[in-house]
């Protein structure tokens, strides 16, 4: 993904240094950019709808003990057939019970809170990470791009799921598990945009100017460098949470993610799975929550991506 100016290139001439590049040397944006920006994603209906889809993942995940019918490993007596299969979807359990006689749905909405709270904290953890390192490479450039430069390559050169079996098999099961296996794998690609990113600001007037004033290089990135990372940041993020959960859903169906028994959406399919001819809603159910919430942050991110677009129409 290409990052994003948020800030209009001066024209060249005598007064370049008033333009609005120089005026963000102090790591401020120019008047209006955040009300501008809210505007055009307010417009974007989308991206709206794939914010409510998000909310309404969030307010499932606070409320699970709330709204969920029953608790999620609570095994009803009465929910299985005469014959001893789960019930389909019905009054009682509105998307069925599965082959333990527990309620789906309400598996599904504590799944909700294993989900989030591994995309959105391993996620985050791995863009902290990523835009560390990869702003320190991408300014001070010689060893100290090449020193991380190839650690990212050595990260990338293997497969992601064999890199995170292989760590999953050193580490037992759990949410922390899930977590650093999350962060392990996705923290090089953050770096290497970053550094691209702050390679080409680097060399920008206002670092320049910045710079000839003074200021120690630390505090150039920190308050210099790093706003301008932002919107860059906020997209990449919220698009690759996605990602992720898609990720942790895999490391579950394998066996590798979150302990036995987790309502976890991709171990309630691993479990499930034969049974998909016979209780088709144990395997549906919890795949139309993965995609539900992909899409969701899928059409956040690009709805971000172009309100954050100071080019854009405003």
């Amino acid at each position: 993904m290409s990052g994003i100016d948020p800030l209009p290139l001066a024209e060249p001439g005598p007064t370049a240094l008033a333009a609005p590049e120089a005026a963000a040397s102090d790591g401020s944006w120019p008047a209006g950019y955040w009300g501008s920006t809210w505007r055009r994603l307010r417009r974007d209906k989308v991206a709206l709808c794939g914010a409510a889809l998000v909310l309404a993942l969030v307010a499932a995940a606070l409320l699970a003990p709330v709204i969920a019918p029953y608790p999620p490993a609570f095994e009803d007596p009465n929910g299985l057939t005469t014959l001893g299969t789960p019930l389909p979807p019905s009054t009682g359990h509105l998307l069925g019970t599965d082959p333990n006689g527990r309620d789906v749905l309400s598996r599904i909405i504590y799944g909700t809170q294993i989900t989030l709270l591994v995309g959105v904290l391993g996620n985050g953890l791995a863009g902290l990470i990523g835009l560390l390192l990869g702003s320190l490479a991408g300014y001070f450039r010689g060893w100290v791009d090449t020193a991380i430069s190839r650690v990212v390559d050595v990260f990338l050169a293997f497969p992601v799921y064999l890199l995170a079996l292989a760590l999953a098999g050193v580490l037992n099961p759990s949410v922390n598990t899930t977590i650093t296996i999350i962060v392990v794998v996705y923290w090089t690609a953050t770096a290497r945009i970053i550094r691209g990113q702050v390679l080409s600001l680097r060399e920008r007037d206002f670092v320049e100017a910045a710079r000839s004033l003074g200021q120690r290089e630390l505090a150039i990135l920190f308050r210099h460098i790093y706003p301008h990372l932002l919107s860059t940041m906020v997209i990449y993020t919220s698009l690759n949470i996605a990602t992720t959960v898609i990720f942790e859903s895999g490391l579950s169906y394998l066996g590798v993610g979150v302990p036995h028994g987790t309502p976890s959406w991709g171990a309630m399919i691993s479990e499930n799975q034969q049974a998909l001819t016979t209780a088709p809603w144990l395997v549906f159910c919890p795949s139309a929550a993965i995609v539900l919430t992909v899409v969701g942050f899928n059409l956040v991110g690009d709805g971000l991506r172009d309100a954050l677009d100071p080019y854009g129409a405003s």
